[in-house]
Order: C-alpha cells, then structure tokens, then sequence
C-alpha cells in the first residue's frame, strides 16, 4: 500500500512522502495563482478552481485568500458560497454538499495525530531516516447539504455536519451533528432542531 493509499484508508502515514511534497508544490502554485486574481476575474477563478480541486459544481465562489494543503481532496456541490481568509487541511477527503455556506475564518481539518505521545513519536526515530518525528493520519470531513457554518467555525478529522444544520460562529465541531440542528460551542452542541414542519 502506498502512502497515499495509506493516508486516504485513515493509516498512519508518511506525510513528507515524495507524493505529498510534489502534491504540495502543486496545489501553492495555483493557490497563489488564484489569490492574486482581482474579485472581477470569475472565470479566471473558476479555471483555477477547475484545476486545483477534486470536484467542483455550478455556482461556486471561494473568496480570497483560500488555504488548502492539496486542493484535490475537496469536492464542492452546486450554489456553495466560502468567504475569505477559509483554511481546509485536505490530507483526507473534504465533501461540501449544495446550497452550503461557509463564513470567514472557517477552518476545516483532516489531519491528525494519535494523542498518547509514545503512538505520536516515531519509534526510534533519527533524522537521517529521512523519516517525520511524528505519526500522522487523516479522516474524511463532510458538510452535507443546506449547511451553513458560521464565522471562525474549526472542524475537526472525520465529522459529518448534517444536511440542513447550521453551526453557530466560534464552534469547534469534534463530533458528528445530526440534520436539521443549531448546534454551537466548544465543544460543539446541539441546542435545538431547525427546519421542522410546524
């Protein structure tokens, strides 16, 4: 199995592979590319975007700047509006569903780490291994549809945000929300269901 087969299995995996860094390089290119360009210059946008991410639908506007590790993990539905200054950590799979928003300062990650420190460190490490000091692995984020995420809002590795829910400004979602919620806080909570038939 190769490290990207590894990475995308949510293994601990080797994220200074050879694979990694070409991708990498890839992805700041254009990155740069796309944040240089005026607001005016939608199809300019659009080609970049075409390029630079894994799936990308109708209607879609990133604001500047935008941050991703590699682009090609995020897939992005139709009508999906993500303003400006959004980070998306896209060692895993990032899925955005239709009719979502995104606020500003959203951070949105895949990557992680084992928390007991003897699984974090590399054993026996030494630096001419050419091996990372650190273990890593990466889990899948999804914000189904109809979502809205407010400001400053941080996801973390392998949650799903129901279709419908909306996370308030501030939020650190560590674990899955169901449909149709308010959820807000940190950790992130439910407080009350949305969007039910009176």
């Amino acid at each position: 199995m190769t490290e990207l087969e590894k990475c995308m299995a949510g293994e601990l995996y080797d994220c200074h592979a050879k694979d990694f860094l070409e991708l990498k390089q890839n992805a700041r290119k254009r990155l740069a590319e796309y944040n240089s360009l005026s607001y005016e210059q939608k199809e300019e946008k659009t080609a970049l975007l075409t390029q630079l991410l894994g799936g990308i639908g109708t209607n879609v506007s990133i604001a500047l700047p935008f941050l991703c590790d590699y682009g090609r993990n995020i897939y992005l539905g139709n009508n999906v509006s993500i303003n400006m200054n959004c980070t998306f950590v896209d060692c895993n799979q990032i899925l955005i569903g239709n009719n979502v928003l995104i606020a500003s300062n959203v951070q949105i990650y895949t990557a992680t780490h084992p928390v007991p420190l003897s699984e974090r460190l590399t054993p026996n490490w030494k630096e001419e291994t050419g091996e990372y000091f650190c273990r890593t692995y990466a889990l899948p984020v999804k914000i189904e549809d109809g979502c809205w995420l407010g400001g400053g809002v941080i996801v973390l590795p392998g949650v799903t945000i129901g279709q419908g829910s909306v996370i308030g400004a501030g939020s650190v979602v560590t674990k899955n929300i169901p449909a149709n919620s308010l959820a807000v806080g940190n950790p992130c909570r439910v407080i009350r269901k949305i969007n039910e038939e009176s």
